[in-house]
């Protein structure tokens, strides 16, 4: 590789057969809103965006009809992979998805130095940056180009990145327009071999987003060689090959995709099938991806590059974008609280739902610091079959911690998980929907039981006993009587042990919605007028009502108990609501003051009707109490059975037997 200009010496290293790691792409036209990921015309400041009257300006990107590009007052896009910047303008590429995480490399990899080349056409500069740990950026490099076409190489040491830090470059045109032909950051390829990756989609009636992901895949297959095949495996009676179009798409894959119609197993379900297809096939990933997700292409290569370069197998996922917010990183990498065996976002001063939009990366301090995670989820990681191997196939419980409990699996197993900065998917966020109450209940405690019953290294399994009590206290209290319901059900499925999980895959979902058909509360109506109209013989003071704190929560709560227990609820408030909340309003501490209360659903989407019962309340408590108290007696047993099955229920065998149960064809 000959290099027109190059201010680091690379002595030695012109016959180094390279691999690209990373490209440099923009978005599509039809993703134009998510500029601010991609490409940065704010690089002077380093700090937050202009107001939102400026953000609504004179930068905000437009599409030129006639030509097609996209343009700013400071650039135009020409393609997924070239831009000209206009004269005396500046673009930074310190942004989310064409940065280089260089910290993450040096960690991760035995790569210990990465090669910047970037091809220009006009006049101006290249200016190279680095950051360290702490977000403080200085420039490394400055390169003068100029002419019709020019190859600018930078070699840049990884050595001092072990706790952070990025590389990214910076574009400056002169007097005239500076035209970026493409830009690659480049790696050692001795000793790495390109792994083979069987893409697998879990869904169940989203078929149009399988269509449009398959063709986002086809239209990149040229730059996605390591993609051998695209497996679909389809759970839902909407049919992905039924969609209009879809025979184009497969046939422009020249068989590379391919169909499976199974019975309704559960995400769990389909991911193990997607990682069956990819041991069967002896391809060296599987790559998950969920169904109701928009994927960035060039996503799919870096995963599967960065895993060849690891130093040992590796499980590699990638962030969340909030679908709805374009812009907003919600999910950056996720960790496990052995204690209270629980989820949240991993590292210090992580932000949930960092926006772009309002802070570009250079002050966005964070984000430079290298995140460690316990696991990723399942909307995209890619595992190496030779964990498969090792470890099995997914715990077979149907949908929720099918992925973290992998994730801890794996760790136990001496297997690290990734999640890449530059490797994304757009998904909905957790925020626009709550399935701690929907027909999830179930599925929420049951699986962070069995899991804990798994991997849990504290006695009776720390605090997950106690803080799950609670959460039964409050559904109580909240007249979520299916929901607890379905969790006093988790609780006896836990007790009975891990013989009948399989069994139970496609079995427990139907009983759980069957049994929301029998409470008020988990029947939806999409017209408020389905219901009586609220009325109430005089107002409650509850609107005003705040969260209580400390002492005050023990004594709210008992006050509650007592109410919910042994008063009867007043005859009005079973034929009328006594009020309409919203969504957000709807806490125990609010809904305790009530006999009955319309509660917009999470989603915005319809209604439903909440309403007090003592007896129900009683029933629930008392087998509620009733079941914790005998897991706690009989958890040290329930581990031993639980650790003993896993090797069983998990096997490729056990899964085989239950696909072929309940496959019905290929298409």
């Amino acid at each position: 590789m000959t290099a027109t200009t190059q201010d680091i010496n690379r002595t030695g290293t012109e016959d180094v057969s390279y691999r690209v790691l990373q490209e440099l792409v923009f978005p599509a036209k039809d993703r134009l809103p998510t500029q601010p990921l991609y490409m940065d015309t704010r690089s002077d400041t380093g700090t937050a965006v202009p107001s939102e009257d400026a953000l609504q300006g004179d930068r905000q990107i437009v599409v030129n009809v006639a030509s097609q590009p996209a343009a700013t007052d400071s650039l135009t896009i020409l393609g997924r992979r070239s831009l000209r910047v206009h004269a005396r303008n500046t673009v930074s590429f310190a942004t989310y998805f064409n940065a280089f995480p260089a910290s993450y490399w040096r960690h991760n990899t035995h790569l210990r130095e990465v090669v910047l080349s970037v091809r220009t056409s006009g006049r101006g500069s290249v200016t190279v940056y680095s950051s360290n740990a702490r977000g403080e950026s200085v420039p490394v490099s400055v390169h003068e180009v100029s002419g019709d076409e020019q190859v600018t190489e930078a070699a840049l040491p990884l050595k001092a990145f072990a706790d952070g830090g990025w590389y990214w470059f910076d574009l400056a045109a002169a007097d005239e327009s500076l035209t970026l032909l493409g830009a690659q950051w480049l790696g050692d390829g001795a000793g790495t071999t390109e792994g083979s990756v069987t893409l697998q989609i879990t869904t169940m009636n989203k078929p149009s987003y399988c269509l449009t992901n398959a063709r986002l895949l086809v239209e990149q297959q040229e730059n996605l060689p390591q993609v051998s095949e695209v497996v679909i495996v389809d759970q839902g009676n909407q049919k992905v090959v039924e969609e209009p179009g879809f025979r184009e798409v497969q046939d422009r894959f020249g068989g590379r995709l391919r169909v499976i119609d199974q019975a309704n197993l559960g995400g769990a379900g389909g991911f193990a099938r997607g990682m069956y297809e990819a041991v069967k096939a002896e391809s060296t990933y599987v790559l998950l991806m969920d169904d109701d997700v928009e994927i960035e292409p060039e996503a799919v290569r870096r995963v599967s590059v960065f895993a060849d370069y690891c130093k040992r197998p590796t499980l590699v996922g990638g962030h969340m974008i909030d679908l709805l917010n374009p812009t907003k990183i919600h999910n950056f990498g996720e960790a496990m609280d052995p204690y209270s065996f629980q989820y949240a976002p991993a590292g210090d001063g992580v932000e949930t739902g960092h926006d772009f939009r309002r802070n570009n990366l250079r002050a966005t301090p964070w984000m430079h610091r290298r995140v460690e995670v316990d696991y990723n989820a399942w909307w995209m990681c890619l595992i190496p079959t030779q964990v498969i191997r090792e470890i099995g196939l997914a715990l077979p419980v149907f949908i929720k911690w099918d992925d973290v409990e992998y994730g801890i699996r794996a760790k136990a197993a001496g297997y690290r998980t990734v999640s890449l900065p530059g490797v994304a998917v757009w998904h909905l966020a957790w925020a626009d929907k709550d399935d701690t109450i929907s027909w999830q209940a179930y599925f929420h405690k049951r699986n962070q039981l069995v899991a804990a019953l798994l991997h849990s290294p504290f006695d009776r399994g720390g605090e997950v006993l106690a803080r799950n009590g609670v959460k039964d206290l409050r559904h109580v209290l909240s007249m979520q009587y299916f929901a607890e319901e379905a969790r006093v059900l988790a609780l006896r499925d836990v007790l009975a042990g891990p013989e009948a999980l399989h069994e139970l895959l496609p079995q427990r979902i139907r009983d759980v919605r069957k049994l929301m058909t029998q409470h008020s509360d988990a029947v939806y109506e999409q017209d408020l007028d389905a219901y009586p109209q609220v009325a109430a013989p005089k107002p409650v003071r509850a609107k005003r009502v705040s969260a209580p704190h400390g002492l005050k929560v023990l004594t709210s709560a008992a006050t509650a108990v007592a109410r919910h227990l042994a008063v009867a609820p007043k005859q009005q408030a079973e034929e009328h609501p006594q009020v309409h909340l919203p969504y957000q309003d709807a806490r125990w501490w609010r809904l305790t003051r009530y006999d009955s209360a319309l509660v917009t659903a999470s989603d915005g989407t319809g209604y439903t009707w909440y309403k007090r019962s003592p007896k129900d309340a009683r029933a629930l408590l008392a087998e509620s109490v009733r079941l914790h108290a005998q897991l706690a007696l009989r958890w040290p047993e329930l581990s031993r059975r639980y650790r003993a099955a896993m090797p069983d229920i998990t096997s490729m065998a056990a899964w085989e037997a239950t696909f072929r149960e309940h496959s019905e064809t290929e298409a």
